[in-house]
């Protein structure tokens, strides 16, 4: 079927609109990019948009070798990569033993848990409970209160739901146990949920600022996420950070400012989700329709 001159009309505006949207969505990460890429000293010059006017790797050299970057990163790695595994492999277990029919009061389990998700104690209420629980001055303070979420239980039972019960039971016809049940039938099945719910865990521990600005009592131990968080209020509040005061000392012999520096470190942050979200996608939006249509 051939297409009308309204049609067509229509498609090139469209086009042409999505198309500025992309790039109005696109541009302000390629901005920042460059601005990593660019000498420090010659970026506060202006005039740079598109591309490095002065191409240099030493902001992310600098990034790398600062004295809190790098420790703050090796704990958002550590921190993240704990807290996925352990999370999924939890909501995984409690999800699937609430879709066993036979379970004693598994509908009482569920409602207590819906139940308290309702409430909430504030800010200093949880700030006393870890710290009675010696955490505000431990690297688990970043995994343990992380490990349970009851909407990713949510989408995970949905999606234990939605697979055929009368392959369990032929399991156990079998002399299947629960844990090969779990991870030779239930967990293979369940890829487009577990990639999704590995999405929102892993993106939400790694952005997460929060947890070390406001709990975490020593730091050494500040996440990626809260340093850089800390270096931005630096410059917005118009103070200096270290490296500036570095980059003064040395008579202007480094090429990095702290606004270079901060931009290098925004790609590092930024980088991995970026370069793992396009392996996770075709299974991201299957897995919260999955969830989102049989929850």
């Amino acid at each position: 079927m051939r297409e009308t001159r309204g049609q067509k009309i229509f498609k090139i505006f469209n086009y042409t609109f999505l198309g500025f949207l992309g790039l109005a969505t696109f541009y302000p990460f390629w901005y920042v990019l460059v601005a990593s890429l660019n000498e420090g000293r010659d970026f506060m010059r202006g005039g740079v948009w598109f591309f490095p006017r002065a191409l240099t790797w030493e902001n992310y050299a600098k990034a790398f070798n600062d004295d809190r970057i790098a420790p703050s990163l090796r704990i958002s790695v550590s921190a993240t990569l704990l807290v996925l595994v352990l999370s999924l492999l939890l909501t995984a277990l409690v999800a699937y033993a609430l879709t066993v029919k036979t379970l004693p009061g598994r509908n009482i389990f569920s409602f207590f848990w819906y139940f308290t998700t309702i409430f909430s104690g504030g800010m200093i209420p949880y700030f006393m409970v870890l710290r009675d629980l010696k955490l505000t001055s431990s690297f688990w303070l970043y995994v343990i209160p992380s490990l349970f979420s009851f909407t990713n239980f949510i989408l995970m039972r949905a999606n234990f739901q939605g697979i055929p019960y009368e392959l369990r039971e032929s399991a156990q016809l079998d002399g299947a146990g629960d844990w090969t049940i779990l991870t030779r039938i239930y967990l293979p099945l369940s890829k487009p949920i577990l990639a999704t719910l590995a999405l929102f865990v892993g993106v939400g521990k790694w952005n997460d600022w929060f947890t070390g600005a406001y709990y975490q009592s020593q730091a050494k131990l500040y996440p990626a996420a809260t340093v850089l968080q800390r270096l931005l209020a630096e410059a917005s509040a118009g103070s200096q950070v270290k490296v500036g005061q570095e980059t003064a000392a040395a008579g202007g012999m480094t090429t990095y400012t702290s606004q270079s520096l901060q931009m290098a470190f925004v790609m590092i942050l930024t980088m991995p989700i970026v370069v793992v979200y396009p392996f996770l996608q075709k299974y991201y939006v299957k897995g919260v329709m999955v969830g989102s249509v049989k929850g």
